[in-house]
C-alpha cells in the first residue's frame, strides 16, 4: 500500500511540476519592457500565468511531500525524470521550443533509467519517530554534508552569481539543487511528524518539527528565487533536465548519508541503481547537448531516406555516360579522317 501510494503521488507530482515550468516561462515571457527576473526584478509577481505555474508547482510539491512520507527518497526522486518529459513536450507545443530526435530519444532514456532505478531502489533505514530523526540529523556525516552545502551555496550566490550567472546555466541551478537536497530531508522529517500527529502524539510540543518547517520554508524560497532567474535567462528545455540531474544527485547523496540506504544493498541492486542513473544522465545529455542541432532526413543512411529507393543521382548520371577509361583516344572526326588517309 505504501509503495502504490508513493508511486501514484510521485507520478502526479511529475505531471504538475513539468507543467509548472511551462506556465512560469509563459508568464516570464510576457514581461515586455519591465524588470526581468534575470536582472533582479520581481515584475513577474503581477502575471497570473506565473502564479498559475506556482500553484501547479505547489500542488506537485505537495504530492511529492506526501510521496516522501510513504516511500523512500530513492523511489520518489528518480521519477522526477517524468517532469522533464512533460516539460519538454509542453514546451514544444506552447513555447515553440523545438524538440528534435535527439531530445525525444533523451526523454525516452530518462524514463527507462528512472524505471531501472525504481526497480533496484535501495531500502532506507526505518525512521518512525522524531527522536530517531533527531539522532540521524546529529550524525557527523550529515553535519559535514550540510555545512558543505551551505558554504558552497553562499559562494555560488555571492561570488559566482554576479560574475557568471548570466552566462552559465549551472550557477543558479546548482544553488537550487544543493538547497533542494536539504529541503527533501526537511520534508521527510515533517512527514514523520504528521504521521505522529495523526496517531495522537503531542508532536506540536516538539521543537524539531517547527525547526524543520522553518528550514523548509527558507529552502523552498531560495529554490523558487534562483529557479526563476535560471528560467528567465536560459531555455526551459535546458534548465529542466540539468536541474533534474543535479537535484537527483544531491538528493541521492543526502539520503545515502542521512538514511544509510546503501549499506545493506546487494551487488545487483547497486549495479542496477548506478546503471539506471547513468542512463538518465545519458538521456539528459542528448536532450541538452544537441538541442540546437537540426535533424533532417538527409542525415539518415541512403536506404532509409524517403524517395531514395533508386540509386544515388550521382551514380545514375554516371551510368548515362561512359567511363573515361572506355572513351576513344581520338575524337570521332579525327578517327574518320585518319581512316580516309589510310585508304589513300
Amino acid at each position: 500500500a505504501g509503495f502504490g501510494a508513493g508511486l501514484g503521488l510521485a507520478l502526479a507530482s511529475s505531471a504538475f511540476i513539468g507543467g509548472s515550468f511551462v506556465l512560469k516561462k509563459k508568464g516570464l515571457l510576457r514581461l515586455c519592457g519591465r524588470a526581468r527576473a534575470g536582472q533582479g526584478g520581481h515584475a513577474y509577481l503581477r502575471e497570473w500565468l506565473w502564479w498559475a505555474g506556482l500553484l501547479c508547482m505547489g500542488v506537485g510539491e505537495a504530492a511529492n511531500f506526501a510521496a516522501y512520507a510513504f516511500a523512500p527518497a530513492t523511489l520518489v526522486t528518480p521519477l522526477g525524470a517524468l517532469s522533464v518529459l512533460v516539460s519538454a513536450i509542453l514546451s514544444s507545443i506552447f513555447l515553440n521550443e523545438q524538440l528534435n530526435v535527439h531530445g525525444k530519444i533523451g526523454c525516452i532514456l530518462s524514463v527507462l533509467g528512472s524505471t531501472v532505478m525504481v526497480i533496484h531502489a535501495p531500502q532506507e533505514e526505518e525512521v518512525s519517530s522524531l527522536e530517531s530523526m533527531a539522532e540521524k540529523l546529529k550524525d557527523p556525516g550529515f553535519v559535514v554534508f550540510a555545512v558543505c552545502v551551505l558554504v558552497s551555496s553562499l559562494l555560488l550566490i555571492f561570488v559566482a552569481g554576479p560574475r557568471y550567472g548570466q552566462s552559465n546555466v549551472l550557477v543558479y541551478v546548482l544553488v537550487c539543487s544543493a538547497i533542494g537536497s536539504l529541503s527533501v530531508s526537511c520534508v521527510k522529517g515533517l512527514g514523520i511528524a504528521l504521521k505522529e500527529l495523526f496517531s495522537g502524539k503531542p508532536v506540536l510540543k516538539e521543537p524539531l518539527g517547527w525547526v524543520l518547517l522553518v528550514c523548509l520554508v527558507i529552502c523552498i524560497s531560495i529554490q523558487i528565487n534562483y529557479l526563476n532567474k535560471a528560467l528567465d535567462i536560459f531555455n526551459t528545455s535546458v534548465v529542466t533536465p540539468i536541474y533534474y540531474v543535479l537535484f537527483t544527485t544531491a538528493v541521492m547523496t543526502c539520503s545515502a548519508i542521512l538514511f544509510k540506504e546503501w549499506q545493506h544493498m546487494v551487488l545487483d541492486n547497486i549495479i542496477g541503481s548506478i546503471s539506471g542513473f547513468l542512463t538518465i544522465v545519458s538521456g539528459i545529455f542528448l536532450l541538452h547537448a544537441f538541442r540546437d542541432m537540426p535533424f533532417s532526413p538527409n542525415l539518415l543512411p541512403l536506404f532509409l531516406q524517403p524517395g531514395r529507393a533508386q540509386p544515388h543521382p550521382l551514380w545514375s548520371s554516371a551510368d548515362r555516360h561512359q567511363s573515361c577509361q572506355h572513351q576513344p583516344l581520338l575524337p570521332s572526326e579525327d578517327k574518320g579522317s585518319q581512316s580516309a588517309e589510310e585508304e589513300e
